[in-house]
């Protein structure tokens, strides 16, 4: 019987030892959680555009379920709209879509602006989803929306030839601001060029904008025969500020009542001793 006993505990302790070590080898073989990072993104685009305008904003957005490390497994999808006080003549063009693996960079957007001047934000909701998870989130961009310099010219093309779309080169006091594309010009026809220059304000003094065709695009030039059209104009200074010399005024008149009052007083107090 004791042996029969001791064999008993033995099987037990080996069984025991047997399971205990088969516990690593099952807890290495258990597949891990896949982790996902956040979705992260932004909108990026001018601080200011011009009122009458389209303006070129772009979406940068990834991460969430549907990204497996850099690569997009899953669907990313967004939705964009525009946030102001009035959205009247405003909008944001496309205004949903979906994110691809393609190398064609961020998500271009096209905002149109109405005729208000105010502070305008693009908000994108972005959804990352896989087949177990989904995730969204926010991105956004500000800008103002102001009334522009405007700068006009016309330009003329010559006979005989069709003048190929090209670029206007606008300058600023020297300085290179931005481009108007030009379209095609059938011979001898016009074309009234409009260049709206966003500005929060320029300095007061005299400003000059340039118009350059640059190199020849077949008989094309401004109207007096040119290759640079360019126009001065003055800002005058802001009106000045009185209200720091009404304050002084007023601190002026309170003063001398302060003080008439308390030379008053002092005589109404040495003749009151007396």
């Amino acid at each position: 019987m004791r042996s029969a006993s001791t064999a008993l505990v033995l099987a037990l302790v080996l069984g025991l030892l047997a399971s205990t070590a088969l516990l690593p080898a099952a807890r290495a073989v258990a597949p891990a959680a896949t982790a996902t990072t956040p979705i992260a993104g932004n909108v990026t685009g001018p601080a200011l555009v011009a009122t009458s305008s389209n303006a070129t904003f772009y979406l940068n957005a990834s991460g969430g379920p549907a990204y497996s490390g850099k690569q997009l497994t899953g669907k990313m999808t967004w939705s964009a709209t525009l946030v102001g006080a009035d959205l009247t003549g405003f909008s944001v063009s496309p205004s949903n879509g979906t994110i691809s693996n393609s190398p064609s960079g961020p998500v271009k957007l096209t905002v149109a602006t109405g005729t208000v001047v105010e502070s305008l934000r693009v908000t994108v909701e972005v959804k990352s989803s896989s087949s177990t998870a989904n995730e969204t989130a926010n991105v956004s961009g500000s800008f103002r929306c102001v009334v522009p310099y405007v700068v006009h010219a016309v330009l003329v093309a010559g006979p005989g030839a069709v003048v190929l779309p090209f670029l206007v080169a606008v300058d600023l006091d020297g300085a290179p601001v931005g481009t108007v594309r030009v379209p095609e010009l059938q011979p001898n026809a016009t074309y009234d060029l409009l260049y709206r220059y966003p500005s929060g304000g320029l300095s007061s003094g005299y400003h000059t904008f340039s118009l350059s065709i640059g190199k020849p695009h077949g008989p094309v030039s401004f109207s007096n025969g040119l290759m640079v059209e360019s126009t001065t104009f003055y800002v005058a200074p802001p009106p000045p500020n009185n209200s720091v010399w009404y304050v002084a005024g007023v601190v002026a008149f309170f003063g001398v009542l302060f003080i008439y009052g308390t030379r008053v007083a002092a005589r109404r107090r040495g003749s009151a001793r007396r």
